[in-house]
C-alpha cells in the first residue's frame, strides 16, 4: 500500500509540474516579453523600440549551422523581399553566441538581423526552450502595441519567408509606406 501511494504521489506531482509549465505559456493577446538582444548587424534591438511604430516577427531557431536552421535562414534571405514590402521588422533568434550567429548569417547571406540570446533569459521568457537547452522552432508575430498576434509552432523551414508574409497579410499588417 505504501509503495502504491508513493507512486501515486509522484505521478500527481509530475502532472502538477507539467500543468504549471504549460499554464505560463504565452498566448495570443499576451504582452510579449521585453528583450534587448545583440544582433548580427552590430546593433542591439529591443521590443520597446518598436512600440507604436512597427510590428515585429521573431523566428526562434534551435542552432546555427544545422540543416533545418540553414534552410530557414536561406528562405528568409532569398525571399525576404516578400517581408520587406510589409511594415514589419523581422529577426531570427537563437541562444547561440553572437560570433556564431554572425558567421551563420554571413554564410547564408542573411540581409536581416539574427538575434543572440546566449544567457537564454529571453528564450525562457518566450517559453521556447526545449528540455535540451536550445529553442524550439517557433515564430512570434508581435503587433505595434507589443501584444502577441500569433504564435506559429508548426514551421516549414523551406517556406518560412512565404509563410511569414502570408500570415502578416492575414493579420492585417499593411504594406510599407515609401519614404
Amino acid at each position: 500500500m505504501t509503495l502504491t501511494r508513493s507512486i501515486l504521489i509522484k505521478i500527481m506531482l509530475s502532472l502538477a509540474c507539467m500543468l504549471s509549465a504549460t499554464a505560463g505559456a504565452l498566448e495570443v493577446g499576451d504582452q510579449a516579453p521585453a528583450f534587448s538582444l545583440a544582433a548580427t548587424d552590430g546593433k542591439t534591438y529591443s521590443l520597446e523600440q518598436f512600440h507604436d511604430k512597427q510590428a515585429i516577427v521573431i523566428a526562434w531557431y534551435p542552432k546555427a549551422f544545422t540543416s533545418g536552421c540553414t534552410i530557414e535562414c536561406k528562405s528568409l534571405a532569398q525571399n525576404g523581399h516578400l517581408l520587406k514590402r510589409l511594415d514589419v521588422t523581422y529577426f531570427m533568434a537563437s541562444v547561440d553566441a553572437l560570433e556564431d550567429n554572425q558567421a551563420f548569417a554571413e554564410e547564408n547571406e542573411a540581409d536581416f538581423p539574427l538575434l543572440s540570446d546566449p544567457s537564454k533569459e529571453v528564450a525562457d521568457a518566450y517559453d521556447v526552450l526545449a528540455f535540451y537547452g536550445v529553442p524550439k522552432r517557433q515564430t512570434f508575430y508581435i503587433g505595434k502595441d507589443g501584444k502577441i498576434l500569433f504564435i506559429d509552432r508548426e514551421i516549414n523551414a523551406a517556406t518560412s519567408a512565404e509563410d511569414m508574409a502570408a500570415k502578416l497579410e492575414e493579420l492585417g499588417i499593411p504594406e510599407r509606406q515609401a519614404s
